[in-house]
């Protein structure tokens, strides 16, 4: 798995130089059919991708939020710019993110943060490092003054989180931070112990590097019922925490989402 990590840290690297060449210039900021933005950065992020698989890996797939290439049961799956909404207005909050998914599972994952110069890797199996420096999770319960939690919601999301948000708030403190896969690492690196997304279609991309990054921080990542899932499809949403909290989260989750399914 090491040539596999040496080359999404090469591609991580890569990507870091064309987002912070946009995030000083005109990054060409639309918006798609679904509303959300793009930029410059993310499709041209994702086009080098798939060139540099079919350069070094011809037999892989690339799922990218912005293009896809190929069919295999080995697939790079790819957030060229999570966090779009805050790069498009240059504030520093985004991360490019890539995981290699082998027949579903999430085995080798980086995120690279070019405002921090961090760049997060796991090989499943093998622990989970910023910048060489082994990382894990912290202890933290709910009901902790220290518990910071992030969310990520949206009024066309398929799962409606109001309720379990208005729950779970009495005993964390929510934030948005505007990039779920940043804070899916302040889990895995030990400064938040929760976040929540309810993204589904074609969401994989945001959760399937911070899917083995965070566990193999010690945490644990499931979709919002506390079912492991996997990350070549789109998936049903996903609980990102430091292991401690999830059967909680899980179980005021299930409760509230039975009756609060967006149609």
């Amino acid at each position: 798995m090491n040539k596999y990590l040496d080359f999404a840290k090469e591609i991580a690297y890569e990507a870091g130089k064309i987002m912070k060449k946009y995030f000083v210039e005109d990054n060409g900021a639309n918006y798609k059919y679904d509303q959300t933005i793009v930029t410059k950065a993310d499709t041209e992020i994702n086009s080098l991708l798939i060139k540099r698989v079919k350069e070094e890996f011809p037999a892989h797939s690339v799922d990218g939020e912005e293009e896809q290439f190929g069919k295999s049961e080995y697939v790079w799956v790819c957030d060229p710019v999570d966090g779009t909404a805050m790069y498009a207005r240059h504030i520093p909050v985004a991360v490019f993110s890539l995981a290699l998914v082998i027949d579903g599972v999430s085995t080798v994952g980086v995120v690279y943060d070019v405002f921090t110069d961090n760049l997060y890797s796991a090989i499943k199996g093998e622990g989970a490092y910023r910048n060489e420096i082994k990382i894990s999770v912290n202890n933290i319960e709910l009901d902790d003054m220290r518990s910071v939690s992030n969310l990520d919601m949206w009024p066309e999301a398929e799962y409606n989180l109001y309720d379990s948000i208005k729950e779970l708030g009495k005993k964390t403190y929510f934030v948005g931070l505007g990039s779920v896969i940043r804070a899916c690492m302040c889990v895995a690196n030990g400064d938040f112990n929760l976040a929540i997304f309810p993204g589904t279609k074609h969401k994989n991309c945001d959760i399937a590097a911070a899917k083995v990054i965070v566990e193999e921080a010690g945490g644990k990542v499931t979709d919002l019922f506390g079912n492991d899932q996997r990350y070549d499809e789109s998936i049903n949403g996903a609980v990102i925490s430091n292991g401690l909290v999830h059967d909680e989260v899980v179980g005021v989750l299930s409760k509230n989402l039975d009756n609060h399914k967006n149609n």
